[in-house]
């Protein structure tokens, strides 16, 4: 379970990664339309990539970034009304800010009407929007216009316009002054920041804004890449190993390699040479079937399907038909006119195509037990995204499906001593059953959390998976029983101590999961379950950690002076995803007490509108760009020293602004979070 668990969160973390690196997925293109000799449109026409949304204007000011119009220069015309969007709006509660939401999905026209007041006109600013997806939210994305032209004269009370923009100044400031009331507690160290300003040591306010993009990727992608292909050809040796025990493999064994033996009874070395041969021939068999899912999907279409709400529900039923095939309700199996015809073969030729062929028909003749764990392999690691990881998965099944075949060839005395088939291998078929039930609803779970159906709340997973737990349970200590054990003549026979045991911890697992009813945190399955904001019934109230400091020169000044490292925590004032994590993950005491005590906290907020002193002109991807808000920094922080684009984004530094680690995204795993900031600080305490 835990294996399973880490493999799932690495491959997760790694998508996340992968998703936050493309490009912004909204794009806007402006246009202007002259509606009237004294009316003139400036029309923000956006496509919105798949899963992804913005929001509406006119969104509470506590609530996520607005859509919004700033028009910085208007001669010879005004606004008039407020912005305006035009689509399919979808308007939905939100349990994190307790209102009611508004975004688009797919496409979006937002337009914004100016009043022409005769003569030459120019008007010129940007649209500023909020953009999420269910993992996680970018930077308040700008599309800037500059418009000019010439109008009809117009009889126009310059006095009313005066006004009108005096109207809309007054509208704006009360955002800009909560905004800057959120932040102004980061002000405690500026002493510190100003001490810095002189001498040499504005060379190190340059370290710290260096970036660090290669050190991080040597952290996240090294390390984690090949920890997660090693997790990937272990679950897939563990599979093989599972279906080599079923009653669909596990008989062939002795009879195949006799086989070998007997056909080679003057040349015991071509025996041995032909089993070898056998097992390789299994091997190719899988690892082909591996790379042709690769080859069918491709690296993009591997990681669109981890997230693709369409693909989870078809994954999910999937999983639902291998589980009922495994406790006994119907068989899978092929047409019996292909094992016949490649049997046929096989028998007709010689050599080595004889020896594939013999291993093709074991491929065909046992797919009814090792069809649904392979359909379940091939599931998990195609939603993987790692473009190797169905062909290293499937090479690890195959080698443990193989390598008894060879062994017991080389070593025929084993044989005696290997265990004689019986009502075990269907003990084995129906646990499986209820494993891959479980992991249904794990698919089941990203596709409702997508569609926001909020059919399969966490408290709704947990319970159907205390059933499924505990239904196991009762059944390996045969409390419970199939038609298949009927069938199987084992319905008298007490079960073994060992199924007893594992169906023991089967039912505690299960009791285990009944205080998360009730909103307790259950950490060994937060990798798996829906997150805490679904939860509906939650008396588990804790408080969430506060950053002291929000501005980065600040805090990192702080740091240095008191020794600790950095912990810098990408957010948004509307990102939900952030909210998300630390109500589910810093409210954990063990990671509290370490962001607290252990690290610096520095939390920078994206979209913090609060104006900077004065405009920071930036060159960025060949084209320049103006930093206008302190929001737009900590953007241009994020993207230039971490090469990434999305909130919530944690990253561990030390006094110099180096990465202490890899860096971490949204995942509601608090042992992985934990890992996450130990790494920190062990590397930081190597350093010193």
């Amino acid at each position: 379970m835990n294996f399973t668990k880490s493999f799932v969160v690495s491959l997760l973390m790694l998508l996340a990664a992968i998703g936050a690196s493309a490009q912004d997925p909204v794009h806007f293109t402006v246009s202007q339309k002259q509606v009237s000799p004294t009316e003139l449109d400036v029309i923000f026409t956006g496509k919105i990539d798949a899963g992804w949304h913005v929001y509406s204007p006119g969104l509470p000011a506590d609530g996520p970034i607005s859509a919004s119009v700033t028009t910085e220069k208007a001669e010879g015309a005004k606004a008039s009304g407020k912005l305006q969007a035009k689509g399919k709006e979808i308007s939905t509660f939100d349990k994190i800010f307790e209102m009611n939401l508004r975004y688009f999905e797919n496409s979006v026209t937002f337009v914004q009407r100016y009043q022409l007041t005769g003569g030459k006109y120019q008007v010129s600013g940007f649209l500023e929007y909020g953009t999420c997806n269910d993992q996680m939210c970018m930077p308040p994305g700008n599309v800037e216009f500059n418009f000019s032209g010439t109008a009809p004269a117009a009889e126009e009370e310059k006095e009313e316009a005066k006004a009108d923009e005096e109207a809309e100044k007054e509208e704006v400031e009360p955002d800009v002054v909560a905004t800057t009331d959120s932040v102004a507690k980061d002000s405690t160290d500026s002493a510190a920041v100003a001490a810095l300003q002189s001498g040499d040591d504005k060379d190190l306010i340059a370290r710290w804004w260096q970036p660090s993009i290669k050190e991080l990727e040597a952290f996240n992608g090294s390390d984690e890449n090949n920890g997660s292909l090693l997790y990937i050809f272990i679950m897939g040796f563990l599979g093989g190993f599972i279906a080599l025990l079923t009653p669909c493999v596990w008989p062939i064994i002795p009879m195949t390699v006799s086989f070998f033996l007997k056909r080679a009874k003057d040349d015991k070395k071509k025996g041995v040479r032909d089993a070898i041969t056998y097992g390789i021939s299994i091997v190719v068999i899988y690892l082909a079937l591996g790379l042709a899912v690769t080859g069918i999907f491709g690296a993009s279409k591997l990681n669109e399907l981890s997230t693709n709400a369409v693909f989870n529900i078809f994954f999910f039923l999937l999983l639902v038909v291998f589980a009922l095939s495994f406790f006994g309700w119907f068989e899978l199996t092929l047409p019996s006119s292909w094992t016949n015809k490649v049997d046929s073969k096989a028998t007709s030729t010689t050599g080595l195509l004889s020896i594939f062929l013999m291993a093709f028909t074991l491929v065909l003749v046992s797919f009814s037990c090792t069809g649904p764990i392979i359909g379940f392999l091939l599931v998990e690691l195609t939603t993987s995204g790692s473009i190797m990881g169905p062909a290293i998965g499937m090479f690890g099944f195959a080698l443990a499906l193989a390598l008894p075949f060879t062994l017991f060839a080389l070593f025929p005395t084993w044989l005696k001593q290997a265990p004689k088939s019986g009502g075990w291998m269907n003990t084995i078929k129906v646990t499986l059953g209820f494993i891959e039930l479980a992991f249904a609803l794990k698919f089941f779970s990203v596709a409702d959390l997508a569609y926001g159906w909020r059919l399969l709340d966490r408290e709704v997973f947990l319970a159907l998976w205390i059933v499924i737990f505990g239904a196991l349970g009762l059944y390996l200590i045969g409390k419970l029983k199939f038609q298949s054990d009927w069938e199987g003549g084992e319905m008298d026979k007490p079960m073994p101590v060992a199924c007893i045991m594992l169906g023991l911890c089967s039912i505690a697992f299960a009791i285990y999961m009944v205080p998360g009813l009730w909103g307790a945190p259950c950490k060994a399955v937060s990798a798996f379950a829906p997150p805490m904001s679904t939860q509906d019934f939650n008396l588990y109230k804790a408080s969430v950690v506060e950053a002291k400091y929000t501005n980065y020169e600040e805090g990192m000044a702080a740091a240095r002076a008191q020794g600790k490292p950095v912990m810098v925590d990408f957010t948004g004032f509307g990102c939900v995803n952030c909210r998300k994590m630390e109500a589910a993950v810093w409210t954990d005491p063990q990671v509290a007490a370490c962001l607290t005590n252990d690290y610096v906290l520095i939390s920078l907020f994206v979209d913090d509108k609060t104006p900077l002193p004065q405009r920071i002109e930036v060159e960025e991807n060949g084209q320049k760009r103006t930093l206008r808000t302190v929001g737009d920094k900590w953007s241009y922080l994020e993207r230039t020293k971490f090469n990434y684009n999305a909130q919530p984004f944690y990253v561990t530094l030390d006094n110099e602004g180096r990465p202490l680690g890899p860096s971490a995204v949204y995942k509601e795993d608090i042992d992985l979070y934990m890992d996450f900031l130990k790494t920190g600080l062990k590397n930081y305490k190597r350093e010193q």
